[in-house]
């Protein structure tokens, strides 16, 4: 099949969107598929305020519907709600072609940890962008409640996986650890506001604290927690004997939709420490974790579980799983269908708006 994929997150960022994107294409050329992807790599773009990695591209509906007509894809997938994103859903609904959705970030919560706005007015943004989708793919049963909740039924699982190879409880501990007081407490991510990383840093549990990730509050953290090792940016082993060499892993965030280093930290065999909500709250079963709305209380009680049963809940979760839900997902249209033209743009956009 020749599948589209639309993204405005996409390399050099590093995140659980883009590594669930670069995976699960990986495993679909495996499979035979023909994938192209229409990211800010291909056009003009300038940095996202508050949030650099991101591009943010220069690209109507012309330029990327001339990609798209180009490729001439079977199944479009919208990413990302941004610039692309929304060029590519116009395009689509001008052409009557079906396309599929993801919910990757809590965009209200997230804009709302960064600016003064109410995020029940970025949920009519989400609601009114989501809502021509076939089906929205969400990575959790208690984000398709949500979705539900604001009237966004059409939802489909799209879990995450693990590379299996790289995160495993056979792994040694990262040299950086060697001589470090214990238990060492880890945190594994984009170090920023909305990750809430001050409430591990301000924990009371004995031991160090290890924040391994990079991003604009680095700086900031450094300063105000030198009592706390950063290791900076790490990926490949070294992030993986990171995992494999805590004693616990420590997830602050109320904002991830699911959190892919969570299941990456129990696959080395590394319990996790979180908050109850939406993502860990998904995740954790008793034995490999612990959910507390005291995070101190939560790592001490993770502390004391089973790494082998973390491990085993990690190897849960695996590419080939998540590749085949994503696909389920996608509505293809048929080889021997006429392509959609401009012509039928009033009719299509009518239906649109009464879906």
């Amino acid at each position: 099949m020749r599948i589209l994929i639309v993204t405005d997150a996409w390399d050099p960022q590093i995140n659980g969107v883009v590594r669930t994107l670069q995976a699960t294409i990986a495993e679909l050329r495996t499979g035979s598929h023909q994938v192209e992807v229409i990211s800010p790599n291909l056009f003009r773009s300038v940095p996202c305020p508050t949030y650099g990695e991101i591009r943010l591209a220069f690209a109507g509906r012309r330029a990327v519907g001339r990609r798209i007509r180009a490729f001439e894809p079977q199944a479009i997938h919208i990413s990302t709600e941004g610039p692309l994103g929304l060029a590519a859903r116009r395009w689509c609904l001008l052409n009557g072609f079906p396309f599929t959705t993801a919910y990757h970030t809590r965009f209200p919560e997230y804009v709302a940890a960064r600016l003064p706005v109410s995020p029940a007015f970025v949920w009519r943004f989400i609601r009114w962008f989501h809502r021509p989708a076939q089906h929205i793919m969400v990575a959790t049963r208690s984000l398709a409640r949500e979705l539900a909740d604001q009237g966004l039924s059409q939802t489909a699982m799209w879990e995450r996986g693990v590379d299996h190879a790289l995160f495993h409880a056979d792994r040694a501990s990262h040299p950086a650890f060697d001589g470090l007081v214990r238990p060492i407490q880890l945190y594994v991510g984009r170090v920023a506001v909305e990750k809430n990383i001050e409430a591990f840093l301000d924990t009371a549990q004995p031991g160090t604290k290890v924040v391994v990730g990079d991003g604009p509050a680095l700086g900031e953290l450094r300063a105000r927690y030198p009592q706390a090792l950063f290791l900076g940016k790490l990926g490949g082993e070294e992030l993986a004997s990171a995992y494999a060499g805590a004693d616990v892993f420590v997830f602050p965030s109320h904002t991830d939709t699911f959190g892919l280093v969570i299941i990456e930290a129990l696959s080395s065999g590394t319990p996790v420490a979180a908050y109850p909500v939406p993502g860990p709250g998904d995740i954790i079963r008793d034995g490999a974790g612990a959910l507390d709305d005291d995070l101190d209380r939560a790592i001490a009680t993770a502390l004391r579980c089973s790494r082998t049963d973390a491990a085993a809940l990690g190897a849960s979760y695996s590419w080939p799983n998540c590749t085949a839900q994503f696909l389920q997902a996608l509505t293809f249209v048929p080889t021997e269908s006429p392509a959609p033209t401009e012509a039928s743009a009033d009719m299509t956009v009518g239906q649109a708006r009464l879906a």
